[in-house]
């Protein structure tokens, strides 16, 4: 029982480090709600590593995501007929509003599976839940940039899998 509620307690604290992440993420995006992509990146910052190691398993640098990342928003702008000014690509971060934490839509999306898909579930929150979760989606720009990066999503999937696995076997 104890071991459960500290589980709780440990998954808890995970959430908030990621909504932390992801709103820092979506801020310096000019985006006042995180969206998946910037759950993914929050992912990758959490200490277990085991997002970055999914990664490195695909053979993808995750270094390269937010490049990836940034491209797909400049590659929307162009479909909606708009030409990117490059002297925006390293604006300002937008300032953290005062309001109640609210996500984008494919970031609330991504966290409400994220919960249904723990509860009950064994061992700790960890960064690969969220990358599997994202290498799951099959649109919207945390997909693309997947795609942007050559990554096989069911790939990276299975090694997301993979690196729960032998998190809770060490």
């Amino acid at each position: 029982m104890f071991q459960r509620i500290r589980q709780r307690l440990g998954d808890m604290k995970t959430i908030q480090y990621l909504c932390q992440g992801a709103e820092k993420y979506a801020l310096a995006d000019q985006q006042h709600a995180p969206a998946a992509e910037h759950f993914l990146l929050s992912a990758l910052d959490l200490e277990d590593g085991t997002a970055r190691r999914a990664f490195e398993q695909v053979h993808a640098d995750p270094a390269q995501l937010p490049q990836a990342i940034a491209q797909q928003y400049r590659d929307a702008l162009r479909f909606a007929g708009l030409t990117p000014d490059p002297a925006l690509d390293a604006p300002e971060p937008l300032k953290p509003s005062r309001r109640l934490y609210d996500a984008a839509p494919s970031g609330a999306e991504l966290m409400q599976t994220l919960a249904q898909q723990r509860s009950g579930e064994r061992g700790p929150l960890l960064g690969a839940h969220v990358v599997a979760l994202v290498a799951a989606m099959r649109q919207g720009v945390a997909p693309r940039s997947l795609v942007a990066l050559g990554v096989d999503a069911e790939a990276l999937r299975a090694a997301a899998q993979a690196e729960i696995g032998a998190y809770r076997g060490a």
